[in-house]
Protein backbone atom coordinates (compact mmCIF):
# COMPACT_ATOMS: atom_id res chain seq x y z
CA UNK A 1 0.00 0.00 0.00
CA UNK A 2 1.48 3.35 -1.11
CA UNK A 3 2.01 6.20 1.57
CA UNK A 4 1.34 9.64 1.33
CA UNK A 5 5.25 10.26 0.94
CA UNK A 6 5.53 7.84 -1.73
CA UNK A 7 2.40 9.06 -3.38
CA UNK A 8 3.99 12.47 -3.75
CA UNK A 9 6.41 11.85 -4.85
CA UNK A 10 5.16 10.14 -7.80
CA UNK A 11 3.45 13.54 -8.35
CA UNK A 12 6.78 15.22 -8.24
CA UNK A 13 7.89 12.56 -10.84
CA UNK A 14 9.50 13.82 -14.12
CA UNK A 15 6.07 13.65 -17.10
CA UNK A 16 8.23 10.85 -18.69
CA UNK A 17 8.00 8.80 -15.61
CA UNK A 18 4.31 9.46 -14.88
CA UNK A 19 3.21 9.16 -18.47
CA UNK A 20 5.22 6.05 -18.89
CA UNK A 21 3.23 2.89 -19.97
CA UNK A 22 2.27 0.03 -17.61
CA UNK A 23 0.50 -2.18 -19.75
CA UNK A 24 1.15 -3.96 -23.10
CA UNK A 25 -2.49 -1.91 -24.39
CA UNK A 26 -0.81 1.72 -22.96
CA UNK A 27 2.69 0.89 -24.60
CA UNK A 28 3.53 3.48 -27.70
CA UNK A 29 5.47 2.43 -30.60
CA UNK A 30 7.50 -0.57 -32.12
CA UNK A 31 4.42 -2.22 -33.84
CA UNK A 32 7.17 -4.42 -35.63
CA UNK A 33 7.93 -6.31 -32.68
CA UNK A 34 4.79 -5.21 -30.01
CA UNK A 35 1.71 -6.26 -31.39
CA UNK A 36 -1.62 -8.65 -30.96
CA UNK A 37 -0.23 -12.10 -31.22
CA UNK A 38 3.12 -11.17 -31.75
CA UNK A 39 5.79 -13.99 -30.79
CA UNK A 40 7.10 -10.72 -28.38
CA UNK A 41 3.02 -9.92 -26.89
CA UNK A 42 1.92 -13.67 -26.64
CA UNK A 43 5.02 -14.23 -24.78
CA UNK A 44 4.79 -11.15 -22.13
CA UNK A 45 0.75 -12.24 -21.91
CA UNK A 46 1.33 -15.54 -21.57
CA UNK A 47 4.53 -15.30 -18.62
CA UNK A 48 6.49 -17.32 -21.02
CA UNK A 49 8.89 -14.82 -21.78
CA UNK A 50 13.18 -16.17 -21.99
CA UNK A 51 15.85 -14.04 -21.38
CA UNK A 52 16.35 -11.28 -24.04
CA UNK A 53 18.12 -7.69 -24.73
CA UNK A 54 16.01 -4.84 -26.16
CA UNK A 55 18.42 -2.29 -27.97
CA UNK A 56 17.58 0.33 -30.00
CA UNK A 57 17.83 4.66 -29.32
CA UNK A 58 16.83 6.33 -26.30
CA UNK A 59 13.45 7.38 -25.93
CA UNK A 60 12.02 4.10 -28.00
CA UNK A 61 10.36 2.38 -25.06
CA UNK A 62 13.23 0.12 -23.92
CA UNK A 63 12.76 0.69 -19.91
CA UNK A 64 9.33 1.26 -20.21
CA UNK A 65 8.68 -2.40 -22.10
CA UNK A 66 10.84 -3.89 -19.50
CA UNK A 67 8.83 -2.56 -16.48
CA UNK A 68 5.58 -3.95 -18.33
CA UNK A 69 7.27 -7.09 -17.75
CA UNK A 70 7.88 -6.68 -14.39
CA UNK A 71 4.56 -5.49 -13.36
CA UNK A 72 2.85 -8.77 -15.84
CA UNK A 73 4.21 -11.48 -14.32
CA UNK A 74 3.44 -13.27 -11.40
CA UNK A 75 7.59 -13.72 -11.02
CA UNK A 76 10.18 -11.46 -8.30
CA UNK A 77 11.79 -8.89 -10.56
CA UNK A 78 14.83 -7.26 -9.48
CA UNK A 79 15.89 -4.16 -11.22
CA UNK A 80 19.32 -3.07 -11.37
CA UNK A 81 21.58 -0.19 -13.27
CA UNK A 82 24.46 -1.80 -15.48
CA UNK A 83 26.65 2.07 -14.31
CA UNK A 84 25.54 1.86 -10.60
CA UNK A 85 25.54 -1.98 -10.02
CA UNK A 86 28.51 -4.68 -9.73
CA UNK A 87 29.62 -8.30 -9.25
CA UNK A 88 28.99 -8.55 -5.55
CA UNK A 89 25.18 -6.89 -6.62
CA UNK A 90 24.45 -9.73 -9.40
CA UNK A 91 25.72 -12.42 -6.52
CA UNK A 92 23.15 -11.40 -4.33
CA UNK A 93 20.54 -11.20 -6.79
CA UNK A 94 20.92 -14.40 -7.89
CA UNK A 95 21.72 -16.22 -4.35
CA UNK A 96 17.91 -14.88 -3.60
CA UNK A 97 17.03 -16.11 -7.09
CA UNK A 98 18.28 -19.65 -6.22
CA UNK A 99 16.40 -19.52 -3.17
CA UNK A 100 12.84 -18.87 -4.77
CA UNK A 101 13.42 -21.04 -7.38
CA UNK A 102 14.15 -24.14 -5.22
CA UNK A 103 11.40 -22.98 -2.62
CA UNK A 104 8.95 -21.71 -4.65
CA UNK A 105 9.50 -23.03 -8.43
CA UNK A 106 9.72 -19.41 -9.49
CA UNK A 107 12.17 -17.89 -11.48
CA UNK A 108 13.50 -14.03 -11.21
CA UNK A 109 13.37 -11.48 -13.61
CA UNK A 110 16.98 -9.46 -13.43
CA UNK A 111 15.90 -6.20 -15.87
CA UNK A 112 18.73 -4.69 -16.21
CA UNK A 113 19.20 -0.90 -18.13
CA UNK A 114 22.18 0.29 -19.92
CA UNK A 115 23.11 -3.73 -19.86
CA UNK A 116 26.47 -2.86 -22.70
CA UNK A 117 28.20 -1.08 -19.19
CA UNK A 118 28.78 -4.75 -17.53
CA UNK A 119 32.18 -5.64 -18.08
CA UNK A 120 33.07 -9.63 -18.91
CA UNK A 121 33.23 -10.69 -14.93
CA UNK A 122 29.85 -8.89 -14.23
CA UNK A 123 28.54 -10.79 -17.20
CA UNK A 124 30.01 -14.36 -16.53
CA UNK A 125 28.15 -13.61 -13.06
CA UNK A 126 24.84 -14.60 -14.41
CA UNK A 127 25.51 -17.06 -16.97
CA UNK A 128 24.94 -19.98 -14.80
CA UNK A 129 22.12 -18.46 -13.03
CA UNK A 130 20.33 -18.25 -16.64
CA UNK A 131 21.62 -21.53 -17.79
CA UNK A 132 20.03 -23.30 -14.27
CA UNK A 133 16.77 -21.62 -15.25
CA UNK A 134 16.61 -19.36 -12.39
CA UNK A 135 17.66 -15.89 -13.76
CA UNK A 136 15.21 -14.82 -16.49
CA UNK A 137 17.53 -12.05 -18.15
CA UNK A 138 16.37 -8.46 -19.80
CA UNK A 139 18.83 -6.21 -20.68
CA UNK A 140 17.82 -2.77 -22.36
CA UNK A 141 20.80 -0.60 -24.24
CA UNK A 142 20.92 1.84 -26.90
CA UNK A 143 24.46 -0.09 -28.23
CA UNK A 144 24.15 -2.90 -30.63
CA UNK A 145 24.50 -6.07 -28.18
CA UNK A 146 26.28 -8.07 -30.83
CA UNK A 147 29.56 -5.39 -30.34
CA UNK A 148 29.40 -4.05 -27.29
CA UNK A 149 28.18 -7.11 -24.88
CA UNK A 150 30.00 -10.55 -24.31
CA UNK A 151 29.15 -13.25 -26.77
CA UNK A 152 28.33 -15.67 -23.80
CA UNK A 153 25.08 -12.98 -23.09
CA UNK A 154 24.28 -12.44 -26.00
CA UNK A 155 24.28 -16.04 -27.67
CA UNK A 156 21.63 -16.79 -24.46
CA UNK A 157 19.60 -14.01 -25.06
CA UNK A 158 16.77 -13.04 -27.86
CA UNK A 159 17.42 -9.72 -29.51
CA UNK A 160 14.56 -7.44 -29.89
CA UNK A 161 15.76 -4.28 -31.88
CA UNK A 162 13.88 -0.98 -31.06
CA UNK A 163 12.89 2.18 -33.83
CA UNK A 164 12.33 5.56 -33.21
CA UNK A 165 8.95 6.73 -32.54
CA UNK A 166 7.11 8.13 -35.17
CA UNK A 167 5.82 11.79 -35.63
CA UNK A 168 2.16 10.66 -35.18
CA UNK A 169 3.11 8.35 -32.32
CA UNK A 170 4.88 11.14 -30.56
CA UNK A 171 1.74 13.47 -31.30
CA UNK A 172 -0.32 11.51 -29.72
CA UNK A 173 1.46 11.19 -26.80
CA UNK A 174 1.97 14.48 -25.74
CA UNK A 175 -2.11 14.98 -26.98
CA UNK A 176 -2.17 12.60 -23.82
CA UNK A 177 -0.19 13.88 -21.47
CA UNK A 178 -2.01 17.47 -22.04
CA UNK A 179 -5.22 16.13 -21.66
CA UNK A 180 -4.73 13.20 -18.73
CA UNK A 181 -5.70 14.17 -15.63
CA UNK A 182 -4.42 11.74 -13.47
CA UNK A 183 -0.81 11.79 -14.47
CA UNK A 184 -0.64 14.47 -16.69
CA UNK A 185 -1.46 17.86 -16.95
CA UNK A 186 -5.59 17.85 -17.42
CA UNK A 187 -6.16 19.38 -14.50
CA UNK A 188 -4.57 22.61 -16.04
CA UNK A 189 -6.03 24.96 -18.48
CA UNK A 190 -3.28 24.19 -21.56
CA UNK A 191 -3.47 25.05 -24.84
CA UNK A 192 -0.94 23.92 -27.46
CA UNK A 193 -0.89 24.81 -31.00
CA UNK A 194 -0.99 22.04 -33.92
CA UNK A 195 2.60 23.88 -35.21
CA UNK A 196 4.26 23.16 -31.62
CA UNK A 197 2.69 19.75 -31.56
CA UNK A 198 4.78 18.97 -34.91
CA UNK A 199 7.66 21.11 -33.73
CA UNK A 200 7.93 18.43 -30.89
CA UNK A 201 7.22 15.40 -32.48
CA UNK A 202 9.89 16.71 -35.45
CA UNK A 203 12.65 17.80 -33.29
CA UNK A 204 12.21 15.42 -30.54
CA UNK A 205 14.13 12.13 -33.35
CA UNK A 206 11.93 9.56 -32.26
CA UNK A 207 12.34 10.36 -28.79
CA UNK A 208 9.43 10.22 -26.59
CA UNK A 209 11.48 11.14 -23.12
CA UNK A 210 12.55 14.12 -24.91
CA UNK A 211 9.50 15.31 -25.99
CA UNK A 212 8.08 14.64 -22.96
CA UNK A 213 10.85 17.22 -20.87
CA UNK A 214 10.27 19.72 -23.57
CA UNK A 215 7.25 20.14 -22.94
CA UNK A 216 6.99 19.72 -19.06
CA UNK A 217 9.86 22.42 -19.44
CA UNK A 218 7.12 24.72 -21.31
CA UNK A 219 4.43 23.85 -19.21
CA UNK A 220 6.06 25.07 -15.81
CA UNK A 221 8.14 28.15 -17.41
CA UNK A 222 5.04 29.53 -19.61
CA UNK A 223 3.05 31.93 -17.67
CA UNK A 224 -0.79 32.74 -18.11
CA UNK A 225 -2.42 34.95 -19.74
CA UNK A 226 -4.95 36.88 -19.09
CA UNK A 227 -7.82 34.15 -20.08
CA UNK A 228 -5.79 32.30 -17.48
CA UNK A 229 -4.77 29.86 -20.23
CA UNK A 230 -1.00 28.44 -20.97
CA UNK A 231 -0.37 28.67 -24.47
CA UNK A 232 2.26 26.83 -25.86
CA UNK A 233 2.83 27.57 -29.44
CA UNK A 234 5.48 27.13 -31.36
CA UNK A 235 8.26 29.99 -30.34
CA UNK A 236 7.93 28.04 -26.57
CA UNK A 237 8.12 25.02 -29.03
CA UNK A 238 11.72 26.06 -30.06
CA UNK A 239 12.99 27.74 -26.72
CA UNK A 240 11.61 24.47 -24.74
CA UNK A 241 13.40 21.76 -27.25
CA UNK A 242 16.07 24.09 -28.19
CA UNK A 243 15.77 23.51 -31.55
CA UNK A 244 15.36 26.06 -34.29
CA UNK A 245 11.86 25.67 -36.58
CA UNK A 246 13.00 25.39 -40.69
CA UNK A 247 12.62 28.34 -42.18
CA UNK A 248 10.92 27.02 -45.14
CA UNK A 249 7.98 24.50 -45.83
CA UNK A 250 8.07 20.67 -46.05
CA UNK A 251 7.54 20.99 -50.16
CA UNK A 252 10.48 23.33 -50.29
CA UNK A 253 12.94 21.41 -47.70
CA UNK A 254 12.40 18.20 -50.25
CA UNK A 255 13.57 20.54 -53.12
CA UNK A 256 16.55 21.52 -51.31
CA UNK A 257 17.83 18.25 -49.83
CA UNK A 258 17.20 16.55 -53.41
CA UNK A 259 18.99 19.57 -55.49
CA UNK A 260 21.77 19.03 -52.95
CA UNK A 261 21.82 14.96 -53.60
CA UNK A 262 21.89 15.55 -57.20
CA UNK A 263 24.94 17.92 -56.77
CA UNK A 264 26.49 15.67 -54.90
CA UNK A 265 26.32 12.95 -57.89
CA UNK A 266 26.73 15.77 -60.70
CA UNK A 267 29.98 16.86 -59.09
CA UNK A 268 29.24 20.49 -58.73
CA UNK A 269 30.86 21.17 -55.18
CA UNK A 270 29.60 24.81 -55.43
CA UNK A 271 25.67 23.88 -55.61
CA UNK A 272 25.86 21.10 -53.05
CA UNK A 273 28.11 23.45 -50.49
CA UNK A 274 25.54 26.04 -51.61
CA UNK A 275 22.20 23.70 -50.68
CA UNK A 276 24.10 22.15 -48.05
CA UNK A 277 24.45 25.39 -45.84
CA UNK A 278 21.19 26.89 -46.98
CA UNK A 279 19.73 23.93 -45.28
CA UNK A 280 21.72 24.76 -42.24
CA UNK A 281 20.70 28.05 -42.37
CA UNK A 282 16.94 26.95 -42.29
CA UNK A 283 17.38 25.10 -39.40
CA UNK A 284 18.14 21.44 -40.29
CA UNK A 285 20.40 19.25 -38.16
CA UNK A 286 23.77 18.83 -40.32
CA UNK A 287 24.09 15.39 -39.08
CA UNK A 288 21.55 14.92 -41.97
CA UNK A 289 23.23 16.67 -44.59
CA UNK A 290 26.49 14.19 -43.73
CA UNK A 291 24.30 11.06 -43.42
CA UNK A 292 23.48 11.64 -46.95
CA UNK A 293 27.03 12.65 -48.08
CA UNK A 294 27.84 9.05 -46.44
CA UNK A 295 25.13 7.40 -48.90
CA UNK A 296 26.64 8.92 -51.63
CA UNK A 297 29.96 8.09 -50.75
CA UNK A 298 29.22 4.65 -51.53
CA UNK A 299 26.38 4.60 -54.19
CA UNK A 300 27.85 7.23 -56.34
CA UNK A 301 31.84 7.30 -55.77
CA UNK A 302 32.24 3.51 -54.33
CA UNK A 303 35.22 1.60 -55.59
CA UNK A 304 36.61 4.59 -57.86
CA UNK A 305 37.65 6.79 -54.51
CA UNK A 306 37.03 4.72 -51.43
CA UNK A 307 38.48 7.61 -49.31
CA UNK A 308 35.18 9.75 -50.07
CA UNK A 309 33.81 7.27 -47.55
CA UNK A 310 36.10 7.83 -44.90
CA UNK A 311 35.93 11.48 -45.29
CA UNK A 312 32.38 11.28 -45.16
CA UNK A 313 32.13 9.06 -41.78
CA UNK A 314 34.76 11.43 -40.18
CA UNK A 315 32.32 14.39 -41.21
CA UNK A 316 29.79 12.89 -38.95
CA UNK A 317 31.70 11.97 -36.31
CA UNK A 318 32.95 15.17 -35.91
CA UNK A 319 29.44 16.66 -36.18
CA UNK A 320 29.13 14.83 -33.15
CA UNK A 321 31.62 15.33 -31.22
CA UNK A 322 32.55 18.57 -32.22
CA UNK A 323 28.92 20.33 -32.90
CA UNK A 324 28.35 23.54 -35.10
CA UNK A 325 30.01 25.65 -36.67
CA UNK A 326 33.80 23.52 -36.21
CA UNK A 327 31.93 20.49 -37.59
CA UNK A 328 30.82 22.11 -40.71
CA UNK A 329 34.48 22.28 -41.92
CA UNK A 330 35.04 18.45 -41.59
CA UNK A 331 30.85 18.42 -43.38
CA UNK A 332 32.51 20.55 -46.07
CA UNK A 333 35.42 18.88 -46.55
CA UNK A 334 33.49 15.46 -46.78
CA UNK A 335 30.89 17.20 -49.86
CA UNK A 336 34.03 19.04 -51.59
CA UNK A 337 35.51 15.06 -51.83
CA UNK A 338 32.30 13.60 -52.80
CA UNK A 339 31.98 15.59 -55.55
CA UNK A 340 35.86 15.75 -56.90
CA UNK A 341 35.99 12.29 -56.86
CA UNK A 342 35.11 10.26 -59.99
CA UNK A 343 31.43 8.77 -60.43
CA UNK A 344 31.34 5.36 -59.86
CA UNK A 345 27.72 3.27 -59.55
CA UNK A 346 29.54 -0.16 -59.61
CA UNK A 347 28.88 -0.77 -55.86
CA UNK A 348 25.31 -0.05 -56.00
CA UNK A 349 24.38 -2.38 -58.79
CA UNK A 350 26.49 -4.92 -57.42
CA UNK A 351 24.28 -4.76 -53.83
CA UNK A 352 21.07 -4.58 -56.40
CA UNK A 353 22.06 -7.78 -58.07
CA UNK A 354 23.41 -10.07 -54.74
CA UNK A 355 19.85 -8.71 -53.01
CA UNK A 356 17.91 -9.61 -55.98
CA UNK A 357 19.40 -13.45 -56.34
CA UNK A 358 19.53 -13.45 -52.72
CA UNK A 359 15.98 -13.34 -52.54
CA UNK A 360 15.48 -15.71 -56.24
CA UNK A 361 17.44 -18.11 -55.25
CA UNK A 362 17.47 -18.86 -51.45
CA UNK A 363 18.01 -22.59 -51.03
CA UNK A 364 20.24 -23.31 -53.85
CA UNK A 365 23.20 -25.71 -52.87
CA UNK A 366 26.61 -24.43 -51.97
CA UNK A 367 29.46 -25.99 -53.73
CA UNK A 368 30.52 -29.35 -51.86
CA UNK A 369 34.22 -28.47 -51.61
CA UNK A 370 33.25 -25.10 -49.60
CA UNK A 371 31.55 -26.63 -47.17
CA UNK A 372 32.89 -26.98 -43.51
CA UNK A 373 34.73 -29.95 -42.57
CA UNK A 374 33.42 -32.37 -45.08
CA UNK A 375 34.96 -35.30 -47.20
CA UNK A 376 34.34 -33.25 -50.17
CA UNK A 377 35.56 -30.30 -48.86
CA UNK A 378 39.13 -31.87 -49.46
CA UNK A 379 38.94 -30.84 -52.75
CA UNK A 380 38.86 -26.72 -51.79
CA UNK A 381 41.82 -25.53 -53.53
CA UNK A 382 43.77 -22.88 -51.04
CA UNK A 383 44.42 -19.63 -52.97
CA UNK A 384 47.64 -19.46 -51.29
CA UNK A 385 48.84 -22.26 -52.25
CA UNK A 386 48.70 -20.90 -56.38
CA UNK A 387 50.16 -17.63 -55.35
CA UNK A 388 47.26 -16.17 -54.23
CA UNK A 389 44.78 -16.70 -56.41
CA UNK A 390 43.71 -19.79 -58.22
CA UNK A 391 40.00 -20.25 -60.66
CA UNK A 392 37.92 -22.53 -58.58
CA UNK A 393 33.75 -21.83 -58.73
CA UNK A 394 32.17 -20.69 -55.79
CA UNK A 395 28.74 -19.76 -56.51
CA UNK A 396 25.83 -22.57 -56.97
CA UNK A 397 25.30 -24.11 -60.23
CA UNK A 398 22.45 -21.67 -61.16
CA UNK A 399 24.16 -18.55 -60.48
CA UNK A 400 27.95 -19.79 -61.59
CA UNK A 401 27.91 -17.52 -64.62
CA UNK A 402 26.81 -14.26 -62.49
CA UNK A 403 28.89 -11.31 -62.68
CA UNK A 404 27.95 -8.35 -60.10
CA UNK A 405 31.21 -6.24 -60.16
CA UNK A 406 33.13 -5.85 -63.21
CA UNK A 407 36.61 -4.08 -63.48
CA UNK A 408 36.62 -1.14 -64.88
CA UNK A 409 39.08 -3.03 -67.31
CA UNK A 410 36.37 -5.59 -67.95
CA UNK A 411 38.59 -7.93 -67.34
CA UNK A 412 36.20 -11.46 -66.60
CA UNK A 413 38.14 -13.17 -64.43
Amino acid sequence: MEDLFSAQADKNAPLSERMRANTLEEFVGQKHIVYENSLLFRAIKTNMLGSCIFYGPPGSGKTTLANIISKTTNSPYVKLNAVSSGVQDAKKVIEEARNNYRLYGKKTYLLLDECHRWNKAQSDSVLGAIEEGCIIFIGSTTENPYYSMTRAIVSRCRIFEFKPLSVSDIKNSLKNAITNKEKGYGSLNIEITEDALSHYAQFSGGDLRMAYNALELAVKTTPLNKEGKIVIDKTVAEQSIQKKALSLDEDLYYHLLSAFCKSLRGSDSTAALYYANRLIEAGIEPQVLARRTIAHASEDVGISAPQALLQACAALYALDNLGMPEGNLALTQAIIYVCESPKDNRVVKAMNMAQDDAKNHPDDNVPDYLKNHTEASKKYKYPHDYGGYVKQQYLPNSLKDRKYFVRKDNKKD
